[in-house]
Formats: structure tokens, sequence, C-alpha cells
């Protein structure tokens, strides 16, 4: 991976500093981060003893001064490609809900504004619907949960939760649904978070660790046979995906060599003018993956050492993350036996300068610690490494093992309500996993304060996501912002 003008132009170092100078949150000593030792029945009463600090009712503010979306969104560009910046409006431009997965600096922002729990977890930090999905375990068993954790670092549990909640509001008003309708789906989502939450505040330390919310789970949630059979071929789709199905339509024969198969803007290979350029770049491509090979378990190590390096790619994902530095690399093993991984940039989570900042010197390393915490299994080829002669940070995963989304976009009133369960729960869990049970039980409560304080920020959020997705449709029209539509 040369070093390009592009990469010269923006350094890791020059990011944009946001607002507020400093943390929100205060630093915290580790132990008692996320509620400390202590029986079951005190930890609860911390939880109900912050509410008297941060009443529950507190969590619907949405009263937020007036800033610059714009100017957000632009400071986050700072470090990009800004070739791909483009793209990146492009897609954040077509609805609200696209906005709003682009938009995780402007509600970091905005909710370093607000009043909080302080109860803390380790945040996923970008915690919206389409954030979750079906992934595999190592035992090969289709799981559902949070697979984003760019943004990962720890910070109170309602951000989390609120950006969620909104999520939902945004999704459902971008399907026509009724306010109550919308307001429904948030209250179960809600609701189901509450009771999942006192559910393992109330099972052994152990149990919850070990705990999976399988895709077989969600079934068991669906009212109806034909729900039912919409969410099996979501998740038989997924059992199919992996590194020899990406193989048979990213790959091709070369001057007699496999290839990853160029599809631009999104994928391609780095060009090169030379073969010295060439070799140079062979020898950084070795040099990231010697590196990345040290962050894996032993015996990880070993199966990783059967695969030889064959091509790398250049690969734009997401909405939030074009125009960060993005790859995939394609591995053999025997000759036939491929390996796909993907490589991404990890920049600093938007949470920094509102939450204390990462305490890992790799924000690849950040993110793969936040992921192992937060989900109920993890990719056995997730590690982290460094591109040497830039300073970028990576973490590196399998590229389409076993995942799988829902299609929200054409979901029902039921359906949207359905899906909320999930990821309530999953959330729950992850929380559970990551932090204290029975602290967030005992803030969180019995009864419906926090769903009702939930429900009405998102519904606040909502309208506030809009206005600034109108501000963002007003630049482009005016040509201010330059858009790539896909």
């Amino acid at each position: 991976m040369p070093e390009t003008a592009a990469d010269k132009r923006n350094e890791p170092a020059k990011e944009a500093v946001k607002e507020p100078a400093g943390p929100v949150i205060a630093q915290e000593d580790p132990s008692m981060l996320f509620g400390g030792r202590g029986s079951l029945a005190s930890r609860i009463e911390r939880g109900k003893a912050a509410r008297k600090m941060a009443p529950r009712a507190k969590l619907a503010e949405c009263r937020l001064d007036d800033r610059d979306p714009l100017a957000l969104l632009d400071a986050s560009n700072v470090g990009r490609v800004p070739e791909l910046i483009p793209i990146r409006y492009g897609r954040m431009v077509a609805n609200p809900f696209a906005f709003y997965r682009g938009a995780a600096p402007l509600m970091a922002y905005d909710l370093s504004k607000l009043p909080h729990s302080g109860v803390n977890v380790q945040l996923g930090g970008d915690a919206h619907l389409a954030n979750f999905g079906l992934f595999a375990s190592p035992e090969r068993r289709i799981l559902f949960g949070p697979n984003d954790f760019d943004e990962t670092l720890p910070g109170p549990f309602d951000w989390d939760m609120r950006r969620l909640a909104a999520s939902f509001v945004i999704a459902a008003r971008e399907r026509g649904f009724a306010t109550r309708d919308q307001r429904a789906v948030v209250q179960r989502l809600c609701e189901t978070f509450r009771q999942q939450i006192a559910r393992f505040s109330q099972m052994d330390t152990l149990d919850v660790w070990y705990y999976q919310f399988r895709a077989t789970s969600m079934l068991a949630i669906a009212d109806t046979m034909e729900e039912k059979q919409k969410e099996l071929a979501v998740i038989e789709k997924a059992r199919l995906q992996s590194s020899r199905s990406v193989m048979g339509h990213a790959t091709e024969i070369v001057n007699g060599k496999l290839r990853i198969k160029d599809v631009p803007p999104l994928v391609y290979h780095v060009p090169l003018a030379s073969a010295h350029d060439q070799k140079q770049y062979e020898a950084q491509v070795r040099r990231f993956f010697a590196d990345y090979r040290l962050t894996l378990p032993d015996d990880r190590r070993a199966l990783f050492d059967r695969y030889e390096l064959v091509d790398v790619a250049i690969r734009v994902v997401g909405v939030g993350s074009v125009g960060t530095r993005c790859y995939q690399a394609l591995f053999m093993a025997d000759g036939e036996c491929p390996l796909f991984l993907q490589l991404k940039e990890a920049r600093a989570s938007v949470l920094e300068g509102y939450v204390p900042p990462s305490r890992f010197p790799n924000h690849g390393q950040r993110v793969v610690n936040g992921q192992r915490l937060l989900q109920s299994a993890s990719d056995i080829f997730l590690g982290w490494s460094k591109m040497r002669h830039t300073g970028n940070d990576f973490y590196v995963r399998q590229l389409r093992d076993m995942k799988g989304a829902f299609d929200f976009a054409a979901f029902d009133v039921e359906d949207l309500s359905e899906y909320a369960v999930s990821c309530a729960h999953a959330l729950a869990h992850s929380m559970a996993k990551a932090g204290d049970p029975a602290l967030l039980c005992g803030y969180i409560g019995k009864s419906s304060a926090f769903d009702d304080a939930i429900e009405r920020f998102a519904l606040a959020y909502a309208d506030r996501n809009e206005a600034d997705w109108e501000v963002l449709k007003a630049a482009v029209k005016s040509g201010r912002i330059q858009v790539i539509r896909q």
C-alpha cells in the first residue's frame, strides 16, 4: 500500500479536534468503570442511586443549540481519501436514513451536549438498526447482533440506546408509517431492552458471557409463518456466504494469474507506475500482514500460516466509512482453498473528545477489543495492524463470512416491530456482557419511565436528523458539495 499524494494530504495526525475540547465524561478508575464488584443487591442500588444524579426523564431532552451540520461533516472528512468523499455524500443525500448512517459525528456532538445516565458500558458507538445483522460463530452457528464497531469506546449506555431508537423512528418514517406506529415500535424496542437487562442481571456471570442470541431465536419472535419464511431465507443466504462464494464472482484470471476483479470505482487495484513501485508495494503489504499475524492467538496464527497471499485491492464500503482506506485481500491454501480478508482503516472514534480517549496505541486494536467484548462470538481472523509507511491503523476480519442483513426498507410495521425486539435483545446482551447488568437494571428500573424518555428523544431527534439532511440536500443543489451518486 504505497503512500500516495492523497495519503500525504490527509495524514491521521491532522484530524480535526471536535468540540468540546475536553471530555464531557471524566476518566474513571478502570476497575469501577462498569460497576466493579459487590453483591447483586448493592450494584442494583448503585444503579438506582444514579437516577438521582441523572433522572431517567432527562434522557428525553433534545433541546440543542444550532450548529452547522456541514462543518461537522467536513471535519469528519479530514484524513479521508479526497476522491472518495463525493461518493460518501452521494450516499448520504439519498434519504434521511442514509444521512443518519453517515452522520454519527453529528449525533456524538449532540449527545455530548445533553444529559446522560452516567452509567457506563463499552459502547458500539454507532448503534443504528442497519449495524445489526447475522454473523457466524467459530462453531459455524448463525448469530444475530451488532456488527459494526468502528466507533467503540466506553461511555454512557444510553447513547447507544438513543441512537438505536432514533434509527427506528427514521426508518419507520421512510416507510411512511404513522406516528403512533413509530411510537409503538420504539416502545417495544425499549420494553424488550429493559426486560432483557433485568433477565441478564439475574443470570450467572459466566452464563451471560457464554450466551448467544442465535438466528433461530429471531424465528421464534416472528408471529406468522410468512414472516418466519422471509427470515429463514435471509438466514439461509447468510449460511452460504463464504470466501469460496466470494471467489466465484469477485476474481478473474489475468495473464495466467488469479486476481481480484476490478469493479471501479468501488473495487480497484492500486495504480503502480513501475516495477520498482510494484516491488516496494509488495514489501509493504507483506510487512503489514506480518504485523497483523502477531495479533492473532497462536492457534489462529498456525492456521493463517497455511495461506499464501495472492492479491490485494482497494474496496469502498458502507456510508460513514466511505473515504477511509479499505482493502480486500485474497489468500489461497493448497492452491484451491480461498480466504478473503477485509482490511478496514480504524480512525479515532467519533466519540473521542466527549469521552476519555482510547487506551490502545492502535485504533485497530481498540475496534478489535470492543468487538470481542460486545459480540457473543467473534471472527477467528479478527486482528489489527498498521501501515508503517503512512501510520494508518487498520483492523482485519474475514469478508462476508456467513454475514447477512435484513432489508428493513421492505418491512411492514409488524416486521419492523419484531426486528426491534431482536435488536433490543442483542444490544442488551452486548451491554450485559461488556458491562454490569445489575447496575444497568438499577438505573433503568421496572417501570416504563426509561422507555417513555427514550421514545420522546427518538421522535425529536428524527426531526433534527431530517433538518440536517435538508441542509445537505440544499448544499448539493447549490453546488457547494459535490456528489457521485450510485
